[in-house]
């Protein structure tokens, strides 16, 4: 199958190297052309994982967007939910019928990108689609270097318009086996994992992240008091889901600490092990802050305010950041009330996330 890989982060490489070893071919492509040229002088990505270590040629890489989307069925994009209206705006006009866009995660950027390409003039029918997390726990170890940890064994996806769902899941699994439906789009985006595990690593390690250089939130900073104001969040966040709904499977975070239920299967300890997130972190333009508290955690709390579910922890978690930050994060751009979706009964937000905006 002709892929589409966009990004130039740690999923995005990482995508490129494992779909390639799957047999398709993957068109990488990032905006930054500067920062391709090792993978061009060497020909492909340097992968690290449990099988060792090798180069995997990739088929196509460029700074041109276009190049890479032409005649590409699957559109992967394992990039920070802050840059996907960016993307948006390049991949507009070079959308095609057909294509399915495969969002690792998503924030509810499935309906989000989707309104901004049709905002944009395109009128391409395509498929959007989003998932809890990350197919990968990786990190990039230089250039063109990527340590893959582990592979995700559940992805559960939604899909816009979901009306599409059966056709578009057809799609991804090709691609990643482990893809299972879930709903529309706003289940989806109640399935992701980075608004619940990072904002309680963030706001109670806020202190050692400042003093220090380099902090490991997965290791010394997961402690018993995080883990059980993770589990509140949690909770939350399940609480939510029904209250849209949306039955089980949920995916408690709790999973991946204790068992091998979760998304990654057994991957806590091997994450901790790999030492590969003892990292700096800025408590104010880091992603797990951008991304995870500023747009999903603020999204979160505005589906709980619509559906009527008490989430304390949720909204005190995002006052504090918003505290630090100096702005009041309940106006974010990706909460209902942006999004201009408030005032929608459920039944007609249903309506909309099934059949499309405008349909």
């Amino acid at each position: 199958m002709k892929i589409a890989v966009l990004g130039g982060g740690h999923g995005a490489y990482a995508a490129a190297a494992d779909l390639t070893l799957s047999g398709h071919e993957v068109r990488l492509w990032r905006r930054d052309g500067a920062a391709l040229a090792p993978l061009l002088a060497h020909g492909g990505i340097r992968l690290k994982d449990s099988a060792g270590e090798r180069d995997v040629p990739i088929h196509s890489v460029s700074a041109d967007i276009g190049v890479a989307l032409r005649g590409a069925e699957l559109i992967v994009l394992p990039t920070p939910a802050t840059a996907q209206d960016d993307i948006a705006q390049a991949m507009a006009p070079h959308l095609q019928d057909g294509q399915v866009v495969f969002l690792a995660p998503g924030t509810f950027g499935s309906f989000a990108m989707a309104r901004r390409v049709r905002a944009l003039g395109c009128q391409a029918d395509v498929r959007w689609a989003e998932t809890g997390t990350l197919p990968y726990l990786a990190r990039k170890h230089g250039p063109r270097e990527v340590n893959l940890t582990i592979r995700a064994v559940h992805l559960p996806t939604g899909v816009y318009p979901a009306i599409h769902a059966d056709a578009a899941l057809a799609v991804i699994r090709r691609a990643y086996p482990s893809v299972h439906a879930c709903g529309d789009a706003l289940s989806g985006a109640l399935m992701n994992a980075g608004p619940i595990i990072h904002p309680p690593l963030i706001v109670m390690n806020a202190a050692p992240l400042q003093h220090f250089e380099r902090w490991d939130i997965h290791n010394e900073g997961t402690q018993a008091s995080v883990r059980a104001v993770t589990n509140q969040l949690d909770l939350e966040r399940i609480a939510v889901r029904e209250a849209v709904g949306w039955g089980a499977p949920h995916y408690p975070l709790r999973d991946h600490y204790e068992n091998d239920r979760w998304m990654y299967g057994d991957a806590h300890q091997k994450l901790v092990k790999s030492g590969d997130w003892r990292e700096h972190i800025d408590l104010h333009h880091h992603r797990y802050v951008s991304e995870d508290i500023e747009l999903g955690l603020a999204f979160l709390c505005s589906v709980a305010r619509w559906a009527g579910v008490d989430a304390p922890i949720a909204h005190g978690l995002l006052a504090i950041t918003g505290g630090y930050l100096g702005r009041d994060l309940r106006q974010g751009p990706r909460t209902l009330e942006t999004l201009g979706l408030r005032q929608h009964s459920l039944a007609q937000l249903k309506e909309i996330l099934q059949t499309g905006e405008g349909a």
